[in-house]
């Protein structure tokens, strides 16, 4: 597998495009398309919140519930079309229609995302204007692929996209994708929305287990800030134009697919935990030699969800108190006297515990190692072979100004 220019327009036969329709932001693109020139099997995983936003509720039935083909995926930011009651429901029907319509394709053929503001409504006459400009400038370039990831943003920093490509049967398949997602991050399918095409032939149950299996390790082990959003939203969409021989049965050509799509949803993870509002640096939580996988995950976790952890991480303070802290708390049972904690960045390892209390470390070079945009946190359980990766920031105090004025 090789990692290549370009997102979602980078497999053969997909294209993209954006348009400023106005929903909630003025002077900037605001709706992105996602269109494929022949129907997509799909896969995709939802959020698992209790409540969830009408447009999850319209991609589940068709993604989950139906072999309905897939041909294009319309998004909006600025307004979530959550908690909008039938109304909101009565919209993604509407915008669906108004898709198909302008693209000559079902309207079930047609997924729907949005992000942004909870509870308010999205005014069809500007979405159905957003759809007519996605419909007309639709291309399959780099240029509108990108355009298409920027358009999804909205507290993000910048877009976050990636492509790949990979050999399966002596055939090069692309693999695409673009993500959002800055605040409102934890795992539990994950807070985010995450389109990723390809021009691989599969079937498509395996698709969706391939999907469900990638989930776990990537997206799902990720956190911002502890709040689960109502939108989480993971579509992949393969028309099969690549050539392939269509891979129906967990062989070689499985694996191979499996393990780029692990690691382009893997990026894309990493990419939305290290700009999570506010943020100034990647925080990697690495925990070793667990006694289960299970349980490396629970670890891994807790230590990236840790308010205390993450503020003193943005304060450059090697508090391995908070990490122990976090770890003890986490439902995992553990003898304290036999982990090592160690923090690491730019190829430099320092070891602040062992042996039951703090080792003999530098505070300044400690400090001085923290100071660095990605920082490792490695937990060495000293109990088995298992071991688990989360991805989070640090807490800054940008975070609390982004979201005391998000609605205004």
């Amino acid at each position: 597998m090789v990692f290549a220019e370009g997102g979602v327009t980078a497999a053969k036969g997909f294209e993209a495009a954006a348009a400023a329709a106005g929903i909630r932001y003025q002077g900037r693109d605001d709706m992105a398309l996602v269109y494929s020139r022949v129907p997509c099997v799909s896969a995709g995983t939802f959020t698992s919140n209790v409540v969830k936003a009408a447009p999850v509720l319209w991609d589940r039935q068709i993604v989950r519930e139906s072999d309905q083909p897939v041909q294009a995926i319309v998004v909006n930011s600025g307004i979530a079309n959550a908690c909008t009651g039938k109304e909101g429901l009565d919209l993604c029907r509407k915008e669906a229609e108004a898709a198909g319509a302008a693209l000559c394709i079902d309207p079930g053929a047609v997924l729907l995302g949005s992000t942004g503001v909870i509870g308010m409504q999205i005014p069809m006459d500007r979405v159905g204007k957003g759809i007519a400009e996605l419909a007309a400038s639709k291309a399959a370039s780099a240029d509108a692929g990108e355009k298409a990831s920027k358009a999804i943003m909205t507290t993000d920093t910048h877009n976050k996209q990636i492509a790949c490509t990979l050999e399966l049967g002596g055939v090069t398949v692309t693999l695409g994708g673009m993500c959002k997602g800055s605040g409102m991050i934890h795992p539990g399918m994950c807070t985010m929305l995450a389109f990723l095409t390809t021009d691989a032939a599969i079937d498509k149950t395996l698709l969706q287990e391939a999907v469900s299996n990638v989930v776990t390790d990537t997206f799902n082990m990720i956190s911002v800030d502890g709040d689960m959003s109502t939108n989480d939203t993971l579509l992949v969409l393969a028309n099969g134009l690549a050539g392939n021989a269509k891979i129906t049965k967990k062989n070689r050509d499985y694996e191979a697919f499996q393990d780029a799509l692990f690691r382009v949803c893997r990026h894309l993870a990493m990419e939305m935990a290290g700009d999570g509002e506010g943020a100034t640096k990647l925080i990697e939580s690495v925990v070793v030699n667990a006694d289960t996988k299970e349980h490396a995950k629970t670890l891994a976790k807790s230590v990236i969800q840790s308010n205390l952890t993450k503020a003193a991480i943005f304060g450059r303070d090697a508090n391995w108190g908070r990490v122990l802290c976090a770890l003890g708390y986490s439902g995992v049972t553990f003898d304290p006297d036999h982990v090592d904690l160690y923090f690491e960045a730019d190829g430099k390892k320092l070891l602040i515990f062992t042996n039951g209390s703090a080792a003999d470390y530098s505070e300044e070079e400690a400090a001085e190692l923290l100071s660095g945009e990605k920082v490792d946190i490695v937990c060495d359980m000293h109990m088995g072979d298992a071991a688990a990766t989360a991805w989070g920031c640090d807490l800054t105090y940008d975070y609390v100004k982004i979201n005391a004025d998000y609605r205004s």
